[in-house]
């Protein structure tokens, strides 16, 4: 018994040994391909990576999106007026989506309780107090409005279209450095109209504009000037003429609907209907008599099947390229804007008439003939005044007492 308990003890002595030598083995193979003399070894001073944060992109330049927070303020109208507060909040909506922003968060609209300065100033500083640190005023109603304000709230960014800041007294003008204000060249727009209308076969034309404000006045010139233009192309200047009215005011009445039906009942074949919302008295004129329609600022072909064409304002426009300049520049106007008025036409592609095939009602005058038309314009081989002051000298018949 003893024998076996001893000859069991060598065994585990001899077992130990080469298990020991079997690890010292291990920790140096001398079989096993050295370290790639090569690769560089890992910095011990470098922070891991941050397994939760995404690579950068490369191609990518860094951007830091300016703190821009847009309130549109309306004037009479509200946002779905299908004219100048429209075409406005189209252009604030495609600019802030272009940028990510949410409606709520980086922009909204403000409508004031009524129809006055007053209402107007208070709304713009509502909308400043709830954050907004840029104002977009659509309309030559907010003139007197931006005056006030625009020093009251130096670090607030102001946009007024269709107008420039003014005492109600009209005696006293000032742009200060932080509005920018946009004029446009209605008068090229009206031209296009009058233009479009007489070459599609209409010799009976009337103009109703809302009140005789510049903007209203320069559409009006200008589709005289283009109806003439077109009449003595074709040789019937004699067979041309345009009732002219000025109802006094922007929004839809009776009087103007009757105003209209005696137009049309006494031969008026298209009226352009040019202030607000009293194309719709037109259009209820017009589709009581068979008649048409031009309509204003904004494409409204979809309001009625009797409107031919419009004379169209490039708001949506006007507005994204003057928001970009404050973006571009960390939410401040740059020097080409800064205190500035810019007058925008056919040029910068502001103004026009809408040549989608579903707004295309003309059945004569062509798509490529109005661009023929536009390009010469554009390149001032056609001269359009824009004076609000006196009648344009026409060979067609007007009667501005109609």
């Amino acid at each position: 018994m003893k024998k076996i308990i001893a000859l069991f003890l060598i065994l585990a002595m001899i077992f130990t040994i080469v298990a020991c030598k079997k690890a010292s083995d291990v920790e140096a193979d001398p079989t096993e391909a050295p370290a790639d003399p090569t690769e560089a070894p890992a910095d011990p001073t470098e922070a891991p990576a941050d397994p939760t944060e995404a690579p950068a992109d490369p191609t990518e330049a860094p951007v830091e999106a300016p703190a821009m927070k847009i309130a549109l303020v309306t004037d009479v109208g509200n946002i779905d007026d299908k004219s100048f507060n429209q075409g406005t909040w189209e252009g604030v909506i495609a600019f802030a989506e272009s940028k990510g922003m949410v409606q709520g968060e980086g922009y909204d609209y403000y409508r004031p309780s009524e129809d006055s300065t007053e209402a107007r100033v208070e709304t713009i500083g509502t909308a400043i107090a709830n954050g907004a640190n840029v104002v977009v005023c659509p309309g030559y109603l907010f003139e007197d409005a931006i005056y006030a304000v625009q020093n009251q709230y130096p670090e607030v960014q102001f946009l007024l279209l269709d107008g420039e800041p003014h005492t109600a007294d009209y005696s006293t003008y000032e742009t200060a450095a932080n509005t920018h204000n946009i004029l446009y060249q209605e008068e090229q727009a009206g031209f296009f109209a009058g233009y479009a209308a007489v070459k599609d076969g209409y010799t009976k034309l009337g103009f109703l504009g809302g009140m005789a404000v510049p903007a209203v006045v320069r559409y009006g010139y200008g589709f005289v000037q283009g109806a003439d233009l077109a009449a003595t192309e074709m040789g019937v200047a004699d067979q041309v003429s345009i009732n002219y009215w000025y109802c006094g005011g922007f929004s839809p009445s009776d009087d103007i609907v009757t105003k209209m039906a005696g137009w049309y009942t006494a031969g008026t074949e298209v009226v352009f209907a040019c202030g607000g919302g009293i194309y719709l008295s037109a259009v209820s004129a017009a589709s009581a008599a068979g008649k048409k329609v031009i309509g204003v600022d904004v494409d409204q072909y979809a309001e009625s099947d009797c409107i031919i064409t419009s004379a169209m304002k490039g708001l949506a426009n006007s507005v994204v390229l003057a928001l970009e300049d404050l973006w571009s520049n960390n939410g401040v106007w740059t020097a080409d804007y800064a205190g500035l008025t810019a007058k925008l036409g056919a040029a910068e592609n502001c103004v026009g008439l809408p040549t989608a095939e579903t707004s295309w009602r003309l059945g004569t005058f062509t798509v490529a003939e109005y661009e023929a038309l536009f390009a010469k314009v554009v390149a001032g081989e056609i001269a359009i005044s824009d004076a609000t002051d006196v009648e344009p000298t026409v060979t067609i018949t007007v009667d501005y007492n109609a």
